[in-house]
């Protein structure tokens, strides 16, 4: 958890640490996990813990690649809709999802790092939007997922 001097630095940097720690949360879900328990489905939605972190990935693509580079879903690879981007294939691992999320946010680190919180990215659908806004709605997914994960992880593991 970010520590009380995160509140003496600029509001960019606040952003960048509270995202960093969301992040980190989604990452370590999976941690110490079996693939059968990692994909285990507890809810009647394809929601699973590696389907959390997957579709993480595809959320990060969406709005540091998408929307700040304008290129199309079909040119980066992701699914159309959010609720595609749970489905796990047969190569999908805890590995490697894992791995393709950790490479997805430090792209997406880079991809804002020359951005300030009130330029516009162009290539979301809703039209052009602040980067202060992608953050605040990145924040508030994650957060979500987040508690998704802890739910399903302490249902996995008192089972």
């Amino acid at each position: 958890m970010p520590t009380l001097d995160v509140l003496n630095r600029p509001l960019r940097e606040q952003f960048d640490v509270f995202l960093d720690e969301h992040r980190r949360v989604l990452d370590s879900c999976l941690e110490g996990l079996t693939e059968e328990q990692a994909r285990r489905s507890l809810v009647p939605s394809r929601t699973t813990l590696l389907g959390l972190v997957k579709h993480a990935t595809f959320v990060e693509k969406v709005w540091f690649d998408e929307a700040v580079t304008c290129r199309s879903r079909a040119e980066i690879g992701i699914p159309d809709t959010p609720d595609e981007s749970f489905v796990l294939d047969e190569e999908d691992t805890i590995a490697s999802v894992r791995q393709a999320y950790r490479e997805t946010c430090e792209a997406s680190r880079e991809a804002a790092s020359n951005l300030e919180l009130d330029d516009l990215v162009r290539g979301n659908r809703r039209g052009p939007l602040p980067l202060r806004w992608v953050y605040l709605h990145m924040l508030r997914e994650l957060a979500q997922h987040g508690g998704h994960a802890d739910i399903l992880r302490e249902q996995i593991l008192s089972a």
